[in-house]
């Protein structure tokens, strides 16, 4: 699974990296080192205006969590962080989403703990790592998004409507497969547009776009068990720490 991850880069590179269409410059997050469930996060989209039907790729934060058009109650979102790439066409908390409302979540890199085992008369423990990709580029996280409407406020109200998110994740290859079976599946470049594109609905065709990544990509640093606490923050959550392994 993906349960954390960190995301420094500010909306003015991701707008220039993404090609970004449409962004609105007082929507702000600051560089979160401990992205947890629940929190907004930064997602690439595209949607077409409603009045000209032009479609523009959107820079927006979104809530982690996914939530279905009909969910009772947004607690469900808290359930749906991740989504698997081997059944997302086919559940239906996903399946929606999949075929229609795809999105990128821009990523340094993620966390995952592996179990240690217990030393002689000490206790079994888990060590986080810091998982990223090895030439320090930025990770296109594969997300889905949705529109989830709150029937207790009143139409006009901007808390009305929950707009939230969820990562897909895969099988893990190299430095993160020796930490945990599962991690976020990255979008390749060359894949975006077609990802993107809410013409692209052919759910063979977007399968084919959630292929593992190749080997090698993937670099594993154990780090300071004090990213497990969600209200610790900043850059001293990345460095490097003793290597039970």
């Amino acid at each position: 699974m993906c349960g954390r991850y960190v995301s420094t880069t500010g909306p003015q590179d991701l707008v220039e990296l993404f090609g970004v269409t449409r962004w609105d410059p007082t929507e702000v997050l600051e560089p979160d080192y401990n992205v947890a469930p629940t929190k907004d996060v930064w997602a690439v989209l595209e949607r077409s205006d409603r009045e000209t039907g032009t479609v523009h790729r959107q820079l927006r934060a979104l809530r982690w969590g996914l939530v279905p058009s009909w969910a009772k109650s947004p607690d469900v979102g808290s359930r749906l962080i991740n989504a698997r790439a081997e059944t997302v066409a086919d559940k239906p908390s996903f399946r929606k989403a999949f075929g229609a409302r795809r999105c990128l979540l821009p990523a340094d890199g993620f966390y995952e703990w592996a179990a240690v085992p217990a030393p002689p008369g000490g206790k079994a423990r888990k060590q986080p790592y810091f998982i990223a990709p090895a030439d320090g580029s930025l990770m296109a996280m594969a997300g889905l998004y949705e529109f989830w409407r709150d029937d207790s406020r009143p139409d006009g109200d901007p808390q009305a409507w929950w707009t939230t998110c969820t990562v897909i994740t895969t099988d893990a290859t190299d430095a993160a497969g020796r930490v945990h079976p599962r991690m976020p599946l990255a979008i390749d470049p060359g894949d975006i547009d077609a990802w993107l594109d809410p013409a692209h609905t052919d759910p063979a065709g977007l399968r084919a776009l959630l292929h593992t990544p190749a080997g090698g990509e993937l670099t594993a640093t154990a780090v300071t068990t004090a990213v497990n606490n969600v209200a610790n923050n900043g850059p001293h959550l990345l460095d490097p720490a003793p290597d039970p392994a």
